[in-house]
């Protein structure tokens, strides 16, 4: 039997019981699938991470994600989780690590802040899907329970993906966002017919410090609502920038923006998202994000 080490880690945020919460475990070597599914389930948050010794000196450690239900290629805020513990506990050192994950192999940079860290995630590669037709957008404004005249006209309802896609859905205000009361075995309906799990509903601020506020629900995956995703927002930039929704907040080669995450279920939390832009495209995107540790346990198995 072996000693794991177990952490709950709050992404996104300085302050407990604030952000998105995700569990790591530091040191998975010798954990089976089950047995991860079933810490995962156990501990119940949106996503684990898992971190296994590196299977190559292409990259410095193997990091898998499981929900309470599924396994999933790639999880922002738990990367955020996984890299925090690894700076903490001092197996990983301010600088560049390498990442692999089944969405590949992705840098993660670790910023030392005083006594502190930040981390920097690079994302998958940019994807955009097709428009989705105007009975699927009909259905996913339906399962919302708003009207689709709530949905901006200038951002297609569509997916978006730096790994693990999302759908997006922009609309008018931040009154209807956080007063949404999703049917969450609708979307889960839609979700089997169109192939995306996630549906990340969002506004746009262009006038104020954060330009967007967002809830994410994925209840096809076991999770109904999502504190503060990075899985979200990164593909969100890619999105804004696919479709020139902010061109006037764009530099030459790069749109840099703040994100708030988690008000209407008092999970609040924030993170940067910048998109790295050539000839008017995206082709890079980037979260960073904060990080506290709300405890620590220990099983044996």
């Amino acid at each position: 039997m072996k000693k794991y080490r177990i952490y709950q880690v709050d992404a996104f945020t300085r302050s407990r019981f604030h952000g998105n919460p995700a569990g790591v475990v530091p040191d998975a070597d010798g954990l089976t699938d089950e047995q991860m599914q079933r810490i995962a389930r156990e501990l119940n948050n949106s996503e684990t991470a898992f971190i296994f010794s590196p299977q190559s000196a292409e990259h410095d450690a193997v990091v898998r994600f499981f929900t309470p239900t599924t396994e999933v290629p790639l999880c922002g805020h738990a990367t955020i989780a996984a890299h925090y513990v690894r700076a903490i506990e001092g197996t990983a050192v301010s600088g560049r690590v390498l990442q692999k994950t089944k969405a590949g192999i992705l840098p993660v940079d670790i910023v030392k802040e005083d006594d502190d860290f930040s981390i920097i995630m690079t994302q998958g590669n940019p994807e955009i899907g097709e428009p989705f037709s105007p009975d699927i957008v009909a259905e996913i404004a339906g399962a919302l329970g708003i009207c689709e005249t709530d949905i901006r006209r200038d951002c297609p309802v569509c997916t978006a993906s730096a790994g693990h896609s999302k759908i997006m859905v922009g609309i008018k205000s931040n009154t209807l966002l956080h007063g949404l009361a999703p049917n969450m075995d609708a979307l889960a309906a839609i979700s089997a017919k169109v192939g995306c799990n996630g549906y990340y509903v969002f506004t746009l601020n262009p006038k104020d410090d954060v330009l967007v506020h967002g809830r994410m629900f994925a209840p096809a995956i076991g999770i109904p609502e999502d504190p503060v995703t990075g899985n979200a927002n990164g593909p969100l930039g890619i999105y804004l920038v696919h479709y020139g929704i902010c061109r006037s907040l764009e530099t030459d080669d790069e749109l840099s923006f703040s994100i708030l995450q988690g008000e209407a279920i008092k999970r609040d939390g924030g993170m940067q998202v910048k998109v790295k832009i050539e000839k008017g495209m995206p082709v890079r995107v980037q979260i960073m994000g904060q990080a506290v540790i709300a405890f620590a346990a220990e099983i044996q198995l």
